[in-house]
């Protein structure tokens, strides 16, 4: 694929080369032949995969990371409880793991955390999240999606939060207690990302993962 869009590249029919759901050594093998522009992989504050190699490897090469799903798919914003009705035709997230009513009931945890800090700053829970991605590195760009303009302007909102250091450790501290409950997605849909952009689950403990990164 990196071939071929070198080549388009090179015709001037595509401007930048991007990657998605992909791990490490996916991207450095396609680094290697064009460089790549951003990789677009899940990330929040409940969802840390990237954290294990794919956050390392786009700040060594100068690569852009465009987090998707920064809200968790609505989770994050607190709107979702156990009783939340997911239409069972149009809404994927009905046969997720972490939208169980008994996951949803278990990870209240991570919306307490945010509101918290939320409550303190007279903003909400969302903001909470979205802001924690902007903190993380200038060259972390998160995109959330809403299709009502109220929740429009308050992710937009999220650029005027500031979190100090002390409300990062916060969170930090905070979330290294919590288990996240159930899956990201089913696992054949999991199945079809690339390994290296899956490592771990939701609360994965990086202490305790032993996984080589060198020469990826």
């Amino acid at each position: 694929m990196a071939v071929a869009v070198k080549d388009l590249i090179q015709e001037g029919k595509v401007k930048h080369f991007g990657l998605s759901e992909a791990g490490g050594a996916t991207i450095r093998r396609a680094h290697a032949i064009q460089p790549v522009t951003a990789v677009q992989n899940e990330y929040s504050i409940w969802t840390r995969d990237t954290e294990v190699e794919v956050l390392q490897v786009c700040e060594k090469l100068g690569i852009g990371f465009v987090a998707w799903s920064p809200l968790g798919m609505g989770y994050l914003t607190g709107g979702i409880g156990p009783s939340f009705s997911f239409d069972p035709i149009s809404d994927l997230r009905v046969g997720f793991p972490c939208f169980t009513p008994e996951a949803i009931r278990t990870n209240r945890l991570v919306i307490d955390l945010l509101k918290q800090i939320a409550d303190r700053k007279g903003v909400v829970p969302s903001q909470i999240a979205l802001a924690w991605l902007l903190t993380q590195k200038p060259w972390i760009v998160p995109i959330p999606g809403t299709t009502k303009l109220m929740h429009l302007k308050e992710n937009l909102g999220a650029i005027d939060v500031d979190l100090t250091n002390d409300d990062m450790r916060e969170i930090k501290d905070g979330f290294s207690k919590i288990h996240v409950q159930g899956a990201r997605a089913p696992e054949d849909l999991l199945a079809t990302i690339d390994i290296g952009s899956k490592l771990g689950t939701h609360s994965i403990d990086l202490q305790k993962c032993n996984i080589e990164l060198v020469n990826l």
